[in-house]
């Protein structure tokens, strides 16, 4: 018969825990519309000193055969459409994109005990958008957008300091950068958008809007809430 090892020790992993207790959360307390209600959590993290980067969001896509993956992007942009971000278009992420045009995202302001998690549709930004963002970026964040071939393979990182350095010296500061072909950006537009409030003993307030239209209109949305 085989020996089945002891369990590695996992150095007290399994003892770690915060009690969340730093509000509740009801159908009262939302707004009608989920833009109205996502901005006022979002502009509540941005004020606190306790969340470092309150747009970074766990984006999590999946490609034809169900293999999921997930990393942190940055939000940039929030409207009635839905919420945007930038990336290469060679990327694992977008690859996945566009093949399985769905995703979800987390925004993980656990220092607050709340996450928002968005599930939707997902549709390439227009190029007259992206360029619009892309002139907003600092001059470096430029010209690192033309410098790596996202989620490729590479011997060392010495061709990628030698790319920035010959791209830095064809584009000095003050220059233009034009817009690589292969960078752009993503919106999701939501089909469901929970907000999550923890509480104790692990019996968490979840809320969550589901419908499929303007996150301004109210009438395009309901609301119900899920078991913790």
């Amino acid at each position: 018969m085989a020996h089945n090892p002891d369990p590695p020790d996992l150095g007290g992993i399994a003892d770690l825990r915060v009690s969340y207790a730093e509000g509740t959360l009801t159908v009262g307390d939302l707004a009608p519309e989920p833009l109205t209600q996502f901005r006022t959590w979002f502009d509540q993290a941005a004020a606190s000193a306790l969340i470092a980067e309150p747009n970074a969001m766990v984006l999590a896509t999946a490609d034809t055969d169900g293999r999921p993956s997930s990393r942190t992007v940055l939000l940039k942009g929030a409207d009635e459409r839905g919420l945007s971000f930038y990336t290469n278009l060679g990327s694992r992420k977008s690859r996945e994109l566009q093949q399985n045009p769905q995703a979800s995202v987390t925004f993980p302001w656990f220092a607050m005990h709340r996450q928002v998690v968005v599930v939707g549709d997902v549709v390439e930004l227009s190029r007259e958008e992206v360029l619009a963002y892309f002139r907003t970026r600092p001059h470096e964040s430029q010209l690192g957008a033309w410098v790596s071939e996202q989620s490729t393979v590479i011997d060392s990182r010495e061709p990628l300091d030698q790319h920035w350095r010959d791209l830095h010296a064809k584009y000095p500061p003050g220059s233009s950068v034009p817009l690589p072909d292969h960078w752009g950006g993503w919106l999701i537009r939501p089909t469901t958008i929970e907000i999550w409030q923890g509480r104790p003993s692990r019996l968490h307030d979840r809320l969550r809007y589901v419908g499929h239209g303007r996150l301004d209109e109210a009438s395009q949305w309901r609301i119900e809430r899920l078991s913790p």
